[in-house]
């Protein structure tokens, strides 16, 4: 009996720190298992975005001399880290994916746009959504709900501490 997915689309939150080891900035055995099961959950049929904090880069910053616009923005090109590094594990993986950005970074990422996001998530790649909103004073969780509502996603699920 073949297994349906429960959802069509799905946006998945994880932390940076989901990404992090004790060593480094990333764990490898924890993104390729994370990568793993996002490739499991798009080989079934489910179409998947992901947004991803940077937590294992940036945080906290406000309050030791770095004004809070420019720490949230620090805290954007984090998430960009992040998300370069799980498309290249998910493509080493075999799945398809591509970043996306609110903020122009044209050499290693595509513009946002919602329609074209809609577009990859519909031809089976998983579409990681980085840089945030492109503003400061808004965290990745603020990001994660109004990029579901743009992508019409039909579930949030969340991965944090």
């Amino acid at each position: 009996m073949e297994t349906q997915p429960v959802y069509k689309r799905v946006l998945v939150k994880l932390s940076g720190e989901a990404l992090g080891g004790k060593d480094g900035i990333f764990d490898n055995d924890r993104l390729e298992a994370i990568c793993a099961q996002l490739k499991r959950v798009a080989d079934l049929g489910t179409e998947v975005a992901v947004v991803i904090g940077a937590g294992n880069i940036w945080r906290g910053a406000y309050g030791k001399g770095v004004k809070r616009a420019r720490a949230d923005q620090m805290g954007m090109l984090g998430t960009m880290i992040n998300c370069l590094r799980m498309e290249d594990a998910l493509e080493k993986s075999g799945c398809s994916a591509r970043v996306m950005s609110p903020v122009g970074m044209n050499s290693f990422a595509e513009q946002y746009d919602f329609r074209k996001a809609i577009s990859y998530l519909e031809s089976g790649t998983v579409v990681l959504f980085g840089a945030g909103t492109g503003i400061p004073f808004v965290t990745t969780d603020t990001t994660v709900v109004v990029r579901a509502a743009e992508i019409e996603a039909d579930v949030i699920l969340m991965a944090k501490n």
